[in-house]
């Protein structure tokens, strides 16, 4: 059984009640019983934090271990060259996703930290991200 890891990063504890209009009305946590639900094949794990130390501590833990990483870093995607180098330095894949489109959005949210260093990227399929980002990893 594949090990994979959904791991969000700030804001994203907000989901349901944060920009309905940008990110949906749906709960991350509603979603992630429908994920389970659709990859009962899959021993799926779930973390957030706001803080950046945490994501990459989080990073270090699995990197090693874990058969995949579907990652959504939030701001920290567009700031945070110690991300995108945990990512770099571990063995574990990481997709990263975004629910919006993020060409579509401000400037500063074009570059990404992390694409280099990840196996892929999905953005602008709301949730699915999610669910394309662990198909991704399971084919």
């Amino acid at each position: 059984m594949k090990k994979i890891l959904i791991l969000n990063g700030p804001n994203l504890n907000l989901l349901g009640v944060r920009e309905k209009g940008i990110y949906g009305v749906q709960s991350f946590d509603s979603y992630y019983e429908s994920l389970q639900s659709d990859f009962p094949e899959v021993e799926l794990h779930y973390f957030q934090s706001n803080s950046e130390g945490a994501l990459i501590d989080k990073l270090h833990e699995v990197g090693f271990s874990f058969d995949g990483v579907v990652m959504n870093a939030g701001a920290y995607t567009h700031t945070s060259v110690a991300i995108g180098d945990a990512i770099a330095g571990i063995q574990t894949p990481v997709v990263e996703v975004h629910i919006s489109n993020v060409h579509q959005r401000e400037e500063f949210r074009h570059h990404s930290f992390l694409s280099k260093n990840c196996k892929g990227v999905i953005l602008g399929f709301g949730l699915d991200s999610y669910r394309l980002g662990i198909l991704s990893l399971i084919k």
